[in-house]
């Protein structure tokens, strides 16, 4: 009994120090979020909250309009998140439920795209969404990401799972395809779609290069771009400020993982729900 009890409390303590240690650059950026110029270019770095945490807050909020930075990122994430889940539900539904000639060649070069993310291909999509007059707009933004080989191999592998006794029983009771698909296989697939939704926020959040290339208004900027603005050029970089920035922008993909995190937790285990 003693020596389970010891067990527990090192293997808690391990833990606790682990979280401790990922969390370490989060909470450094906090505390020099709240000091002034003085603290933080101090030696040794002082590792106690200042005291100028709103001034700072303020000045990084409205040096570079981050307001509303964050409302763009926040929509293009979005509008990515719609097209992107409701495209990748109705192929992965395409290629495990019906037969079609070519089916598997078509799925083969699905997965090949996945060689050719969206740094390797920039130049050519940038020539295409000029071509269309979507630069410095949110189609152009928000439309090259709708394609996902990602998120249709984890349909498929989760729509696999789902006994095909209720497809049987589904055609008895007169349902379409569609009646299926929705009243269905979307109430079984729901953690899986949540777990899609947090992945791709995250992942559309941070996006820095392609926000970069396809605007060209401040309006249109995105969280990302806001922070590097936030850098001067000057040698002598508001540190404080930056770093306030900085947790300004984990506000929201930070929330919408703690909203999610049993949808998350659940799609990735491919559990069935009941």
């Amino acid at each position: 009994m003693r020596r389970t009890k010891i067990k527990s409390i090192g293997i808690h303590a391990l833990l606790i120090s682990c979280i401790l240690i990922i969390s370490l650059p989060v909470i450094l950026a906090f505390i020099i979020s709240t000091q002034n110029e003085a603290q933080v270019m101090s030696y040794p770095p002082g590792l106690i909250p200042g005291t100028n945490m709103v001034s700072n807050y303020v000045a990084a909020w409205n040096a570079v309009d981050l307001g509303r930075m964050i409302f763009n990122s926040a929509f293009i994430a979005f509008g990515v998140i719609i097209g992107k889940v409701s495209m990748s539900l109705l192929a992965a539904f395409a290629f495990t439920h019906f037969e079609f000639k070519g089916k598997n060649i078509l799925f083969g070069l699905i997965l090949v795209t996945l060689l050719l993310p969206v740094p390797v291909r920039i130049v050519a999509l940038f020539d295409v969404i000029t071509r269309m007059s979507w630069i410095d707009t949110y189609m152009g933004l928000i439309i090259p990401f709708w394609a996902s080989a990602t998120s249709i191999f984890i349909l498929i592998q989760r729509f696999k799972t789902v006994p095909s006794e209720l497809i049987d029983a589904s055609k008895m009771d007169g349902c379409h395809p569609l009646q299926y698909f929705f009243k269905v296989l979307l109430p079984l697939t729901k953690s899986t779609i949540g777990a899609l939704v947090v992945i791709n926020f995250i992942y559309i959040w941070n996006q820095y290069l392609w926000p970069l290339m396809a605007t060209n208004s401040k309006e249109m900027r995105v969280v990302q771009i806001g922070i590097k603005m936030l850098m001067s050029t000057e040698s002598s970089n508001n540190w404080a400020v930056i770093m306030a920035g900085v947790i300004i922008t984990m506000i929201p993909p930070l929330l919408i993982f703690i909203i999610m995190q049993e949808s998350f937790m659940k799609g990735f285990a491919l559990q069935s729900e009941k």
